[in-house]
């Protein structure tokens, strides 16, 4: 077959073509020739170059490539300015391109297919750069000519993958040229040839092409294991079958086996970029969106573009923190043709173990049933049992982790490996609080973000509600003052140096911070000041009260714990609520089981028989109750990410409701009122102030974004003004003598 054999469009879009499999494999195929131009010299460039090529080698046919180095602006000014000699910093640089993070299967074998190619002589790789008067840059072109044994050619510009590092709003697009049809396409064609040409014999002014030997010997040494793998297009991307020869439309016929876009669900523009972006990262990354965006809806049409790419050849493994927010992700997955292997202790399929070694099975035999979902819980995902299932799926998985930022403590890290080909993680704030190793954990595994939707823009675009923003000033009694000061003098003597040179808590010293936490969570004023605050709402529906959490998620729990601390408080709130305003309010605690939460938040959403819901935890693990209009947060969190997914589930929008902004009214804790604090010696000034500083970031992060900003600013510049703080709080740092540690 020739070139016109096929159908070859004029233009190639990564969201709605399959271009490896529409593109590069059916032409290359046919193929004695490919000429590319891939922008930055890597690892993950060659990877994705070498989609398509293994027919065209096995022919013995032709490919050049040209590549340019990425240089660091102190490799440039070194060069400019002769301080090394210029190959010896282009080759240092296209070195450390060489990456050994690709450990993957698929990615392995091909960079061992590029390798044996290179040894054999059919793949040459050249390093181009510009230079002129000013100076040394980089060469940026992307494009490709691919020729059959007829002399038909394929010129194309743009590129879809080329590299892990290149991001721009257009990489999905390649615009075609053919040579056989019109004149414009005809000369197209040989336009991007002569340039290519022109190029690759160093000929073209201001653009310099060296050969570097040492590199193609690098590639060999480092990635040549065996013999070539010629079959890992079909491996990796299955013919298509003839079941699969449906529009996407019908795709919800449940004739197909696999993951599909439902008709009646029109993604936003910024969920479809970021699914562009992720297919361009070889399928990889993160999507990092706050609370309300269409987080899981962009995850599960993530699922649908590689289900469909792959000819739905793929396992999927997605991986909640709790199970309602399975339960909470099952209800949108069934929207997306999937029929979910549902995985957690008291799961309603109570057989899914045995759903889940059936599934595995078939998709090892290439049954029809080859695609499967499975979903579970983080304490699931780390079980004896499903990991041992993992181990014996043979073909492409795809790992998505919802609220990932869980995923970077060691005892989930360790779970994070090859196995995984492609892989998504889902966070509204990925970045974990005082943790650079574990977050680097999660960037080395996922990938980049793919996009970054903040709470700001959510905001701005109508995707959130706007609110207003209420700081409620309180304080430690005398006793609570007694217990605080006292444990702040504990902790500062289990103070030590970490490995990495910076200052920490021992073990008991974290003890003791999270007994202070509690003083702090459980000021006994807050409940005065709360029935100050909600008396006016005492008529009014569609409010939750929040009260203190100390606990985080246990390895092998399903849900969360809550302390007897917290939960003497919201049996406070509780009966004041109740028996002295006489408000129609219900606790929403771990206590009630699934179908209890779900009546409760029916009730609630109705407004008729609940006006509050008192709760613990529900903001923190991703419960949905989108009427929520007033908030009274009695929480006191540290952590960012905690009172930024807070803040974010109260601002869910709820057309139902007619909610058009929200209230937060949030309890600020202070160790004593403002007027005392002049009479404090140093010492004692030192200890208050990391809770005084941590209290004024909230308020200042909550404030900025606030329908009513001067309120908190307010309250900011009175609290700065007793500490002799600056108003400035990104100033505050520099005068904390432990850095990031609570003392």
């Amino acid at each position: 077959m020739s070139f016109q054999d096929h159908t070859v469009k004029t233009e190639y879009r990564s969201l709605i073509d399959n271009v490896v499999q529409k593109f590069y494999v059916p032409l290359l195929k046919e193929a004695v020739s490919y000429k590319r131009a891939v922008g930055f010299f890597s690892s993950s460039s060659l990877i994705e170059i070498s989609k398509g090529i293994a027919d065209l080698a096995c022919r013995g046919g032709r490919i050049q490539i040209v590549a340019s180095p990425y240089l660091s602006d102190d490799d440039i000014e070194a060069i400019k300015k002769g301080y090394a000699d210029r190959d010896e910093i282009i080759e240092a640089a296209l070195l450390g391109q060489l990456s050994d993070e690709q450990t993957d299967y698929y990615s392995m074998e091909r960079l061992n297919l590029l390798a044996n190619l290179i040894a054999t002589g059919i793949l040459d790789i050249k390093i181009a750069y510009t230079e002129d008067a000013r100076g040394i840059g980089m060469y940026h072109e992307k494009m490709g000519i691919i020729e059959d044994a007829e002399g038909n050619k394929v010129a194309f510009s743009g590129s879809m993958n080329e590299s892990s590092t290149a991001m721009s709003l257009n990489y999905e697009t390649i615009d075609v040229f053919r040579s056989w049809h019109d004149k414009s396409e005809t000369e197209r064609v040989q336009l991007k040839e002569n340039a290519f040409c022109s190029i690759w014999n160093d000929c073209e002014p201001s653009i310099r092409v060296l050969e570097f030997p040492q590199i193609t010997n690098a590639l060999i040494e480092k990635y040549r294991k065996k013999a070539p793998n010629f079959n890992i297009d079909q491996e990796q991307f299955p013919p298509r079958k003839e079941r699969m020869q449906l529009t996407a439309t019908s795709a919800t016929t449940h004739d197909v086996v696999g993951a599909r876009i439902p008709p009646d669900i029109t993604l936003h523009d910024y969920q479809k970029q970021a699914i562009s972006v992720w297919v361009g990262e070889n399928y990889r990354g993160i999507f990092d969106m706050a609370t309300g965006t269409g987080k899981t809806f962009t995850g599960l049409g993530a699922i649908s573009k590689i289900s469909e790419d792959l000819n739905d050849e793929l396992a999927v493994i997605i991986v909640c923190p709790y199970q309602h927010l399975v339960e909470q992700w099952v209800d949108d997955i069934v929207k997306f043709n999937i029929q979910p292997i549902i995985g957690y202790s008291s799961s309603s399929q109570k057989d899914w173990k045995k759903r889940l070694s059936k599934a595995v099975r078939d998709q090892k035999l290439r049954s029809e049933k080859s695609f499967f979902c499975f979903i579970c819980t983080n304490a699931t995902f780390t079980s004896t049992f499903v990991q041992e299932q993992i181990g014996k799926i043979k073909s492409q998985t795809l790992l998505v982790v919802d609220e990932a930022h869980n995923f970077g403590a060691r005892s989930y890290a360790r779970l994070l490996d090859e196995r995984f080909t492609y892989r998504l993680a889902l966070s509204a704030t990925l970045e974990r609080h005082r943790d650079e190793e574990g977050t680097a954990i999660l960037y080395s595994f996922f990938g980049k973000k793919c996009i970054e939707y903040s709470l700001e823009r959510a905001i701005e675009e109508e995707k959130l509600t706007p609110y207003k923003y209420h700081p409620i000033l309180v304080y430690l009694n005398d006793e609570e003052l007694e217990k605080y000061e006292q444990l702040s003098y504990e902790i500062s003597r289990h103070v030590i140096k970490g490995k990495s040179g910076k200052v920490k808590l021992d073990s008991y010293g974290k003890i003791l911070a999270i007994q202070r936490s509690r003083i702090v969570a459980a000021a006994a004023l807050k409940l005065t000041r709360l029935k100050e605050v909600i008396t006016p709402y005492e008529d009014e529906h569609f409010l939750l009260v929040y009260c203190g959490a100390t606990n985080v998620l246990s390895l092998n729990a399903d849900n969360s714990d809550v302390d007897e601390g917290d939960i003497k408080q919201i049996e406070a709130v509780t009966r004041m609520l109740g028996n002295e305003l006489k408000m129609k309010v219900s606790k929403f605690t771990a206590e009630e089981n699934i179908e209890e939460r779900n009546a409760i938040k029916q009730h609630f959403k109705d407004g008729d028989d609940l006006q509050a819901i008192v709760a613990i935890k529900c903001l923190d693990e991703g419960v949905n109750i989108p009427g929520i209009r007033t908030a009274f947060i009695l929480a006191s969190s540290t952590n960012p990410k905690e009172y930024i997914q807070r803040r974010g589930r109260v601002l869910r929008k709820s057309p139902e409701t007619g909610k058009e902004f929200a209230e937060i009214y949030d309890f600020i804790t202070l160790p004593r009122p403002l007027d005392e604090v002049s009479g404090l010696t140093e010492e004692q000034m030192r200890r208050e102030l990391s809770l005084v500083k941590n209290e004024l970031t909230r308020v200042s992060e909550f404030g900025r974004l606030s329908m009513n900003s001067m309120e908190a600013s307010k309250l900011i510049w009175e609290i700065c003004d007793c500490y002799g703080l600056p108003y400035d709080l990104n100033d505050n740092k520099k005068e904390e003598p432990y850095g990031d540690i609570e003392i």
